[in-house]
């Protein structure tokens, strides 16, 4: 033990002295660096500057020649005592040289000089054609790198007032149609659109798909709207409004709720946003995250209701669509309208062209409020073809006729027989909105193939009852379709299906219900859910009343709101059970059929009894191809002749 101690002693410290001694020779981390190193490293970090560094590197390249070969010029006497030029100074000699660099022509002009002189210059010409090659590879290369920048869509917006829609799917192009019309008075209009998409790939779907921009510049850039540093690049600060899109992902709410706090992480002020939500469970967060500045439309719950109000009477798609989109006549506020003493019934008849519908008072929204309310200060609610009607708003020019009005004090109210052909998330919203207008003792069926369907608790007036088969198979349409239905909804199984297949099954079911309809006496009202908007066409073969296409009337309601925030509250009690609705009313309630009476009477027949004319369908109008024989906003001086099953429509409370 005694001679091994001192062994194991030394053999420990064997290594480390030899770690300790050889460390600064043979391990590279541990020595300070050499000169050559910190030159390269130095060389490199300019290098890695991109294309100006390189460029100045060429220029240092280029000087250092031209000056050595003009040193060597002078300092040699390349030139010789019998050149002409033999005395020029040294500047004239550096400018020689940078043209023998710069331009391999120039050595032609020395053909006279001594032969040490025009070696040299062809030196310095071959090294100068290296140094100009080099330089325009570094420039075109610089070229390419910001072409492709700009191809990925990373540089800022400088716009001013201008849309900022966020995100991508297909409602993308029903929003820049509908923006592209609205935006026909405005002077070079500009939409941008930001999406985590390819640019270039953006701007050819918007092309194929949106032809017809009429005037309007879409600039499109790439980048997340969740990340504040990318949003920063749509200059969102100083747009008109934003227009926030769910995505298609499996949690599309949570990027909605993301990215409006990117939008008011600087505090509340900033324009309008526009927000759509898919759960309505989510819409409290996003009430808290978007401040007073937003508004959120939910999805499931706007496209519910507009399923139900057109599944209560034929043709209210058409005038739903008409109120909501930009193409013909929509919803302005005329706040300097001259019409302070005036009643509500009043106003209603002041107008040539517009037709007032309501009142906005103190940010109060009243639809057909009534005839003797008066107007005082508040903004009317008006239906016009555009805002540069109302700006020379004309008077009427012609008066009601009292002995023409209609003296049926009717009703349409009754129990009602309907079958809902479908489940999707939507469907629970639905059966509370029909419960809504049901009298007691209405009934409704459910046929589903897929869901679950669980009913609400809480329906009054509406006795439902579930049955699962199959929608698309005959026998058990026959069975179900069957005489004295008041209304039929099929709806889109939108939850299990794609697009494409679930709008097939559709068709294939509507095919099968028109059929059976079309040998029963009783009319039947028919309305379908369809997912895709290109799908419609097909509907139309099937001969369905009404067709509401989800994507395309939420994406005509976010364009409005994006327009004017005032909008919402009426599209809410437009869409809602609270407050008035549209409704298709027979036409001789109004006014006596068989003569031509002016459109003004008709309005002063509605407001007797305490409701809105709109506009009136007709069946004349339908075969001149109208949307089902649907006209808005007509003219009061226009006459009309009243024809059975002609309905005029009309804003009331029940």
């Amino acid at each position: 033990m005694a001679r091994t101690a001192p062994q194991l002693r030394r053999r420990t410290a064997a290594p480390t002295a030899r770690v300790a001694g050889t460390a600064p020779a043979t391990r590279r981390g541990t020595r300070p660096p050499r000169p050559g190193e910190r030159l390269r490293y130095r060389f490199d970090n300019s290098m890695a500057r991109g294309t100006p560094a390189l460029v100045g590197w060429l220029a240092a390249v280029t000087a250092v020649l031209v000056v050595a070969f003009a040193a060597a010029v002078s300092l040699l006497g390349l030139r010789g005592a019998d050149d002409p030029v033999a005395d020029r100074s040294f500047a004239d000699e550096v400018f020689s040289a940078l043209l023998h660099a710069l331009d391999p022509g120039t050595v032609a002009g020395e053909e006279q000089a001594p032969w040490r002189l025009v070696a040299a210059m062809l030196l310095l010409t071959v090294a100068g054609l290296f140094v100009v090659s080099a330089l325009i590879g570094v420039i075109a290369a610089g070229i390419d790198a910001r072409l492709a920048d700009l191809r990925r869509g990373r540089s800022i917006v400088l716009e001013r007032d201008h849309t900022v829609v966020l995100g991508w799917s297909d409602s993308v192009f029903t929003i820049l149609r509908e923006l592209a019309l609205a935006n026909e008075s405005r002077r070079r209009p500009v939409v941008v659109v930001l999406a985590d998409r390819d640019k270039v790939e953006m701007e050819d779907e918007i092309r194929a798909k949106v032809p017809d921009l009429r005037g309007t510049r879409v600039v499109c850039r790439s980048g997340s709207p969740m990340d504040v540093d990318e949003l920063a690049v749509s200059s969102h600060a100083t747009a008109r409004s934003v227009i926030l899109l769910a995505p298609d992902s499996d949690d599309p709410d949570s990027e909605v709720v993301k990215t409006l706090l990117a939008l008011t992480h600087e505090g509340s002020e900033g324009p309008r946003i526009v927000a759509e939500i898919r759960d309505p469970s989510n819409l409290e967060v996003a009430r808290l995250v978007g401040a007073r500045r937003t508004s959120l439309l939910d999805i499931r719950e706007t496209v519910a209701k507009l399923v139900v109000q057109t599944s209560r009477q034929s043709g209210a798609a058409a005038v739903y669509t008409e109120l909501f989109d930009y193409d013909g006549d929509e919803i302005y506020f005329l706040a300097d309208h001259g019409l302070a003493g005036a009643t509500y019934e009043e106003a209603q008849l002041f107008h040539e062209r517009a037709t007032v519908i309501g009142l906005l008072d103190g940010g109060v929204t009243r639809l057909n409020p009534p005839p003797s309310a008066l107007v005082g200060t508040a903004t009317l609610i008006v239906v016009a073809e555009d805002d540069g009607v109302l700006a020379g708003a004309e008077v009427a020019r012609t008066r009601p006729d009292p002995a023409v009005l209609g003296v049926e004090d009717g009703t349409d109210a009754h129990p009602t027989r309907a079958l809902l052909l479908g489940w999707n998330e939507r469907a629970p919203i639905m059966l509370r909105e029909l419960d809504h207008y049901a009298e007691p003792g209405s009934t409704l069926t459910v046929v589903t193939t897929h869901g679950d369907p669980v009913l609400p608790a809480d329906l009054e007036h509406l006795a439902v009852s579930v049955v699962r088969a199959g929608t698309t198979d005959r026998a058990v349409l026959e069975q179900h379709v069957v005489e004295g239905l008041d209304q039929v909804l099929v709806l889109c199984y939108s939850d299990h299906l794609d697009a494409q297949a679930a709008d097939a099954r559709t068709l294939v079911t509507l095919l099968h219900v028109r059929d059976i309809l079309s040998r029963r006496e009783h009319q039947t009202a028919v309305v379908s859910e369809m997912m895709d908007d290109r799908n419609r066409l097909l509907a139309q073969v099937a001969d369905i009343d009404d067709v509401v296409v989800s994507g395309e009337i939420v994406s005509l309601i976010v364009t409005q709101l994006s327009e004017d925030g005032r909008l919402e509250d009426v599209f809410a009690e437009l869409l809602g059970s609270e407050g008035s609705e549209v409704y298709l009313r027979p036409a001789h309630w109004y006014v006596a059929p068989g003569a031509p009476v002016a459109w003004a009477s008709v309005v002063a027949g509605a407001s007797r009894r305490g409701e809105t004319a709109l506009g009136w369908t007709s069946t004349a109008l339908a075969v001149r191809g109208e949307d089902f024989g649907v006209r808005l906003n007509p003219a009061k001086s226009d006459l009309l002749t009243v024809l059975p099953g002609d309905r005029v429509v009309v804003l009331a409370e029940s």
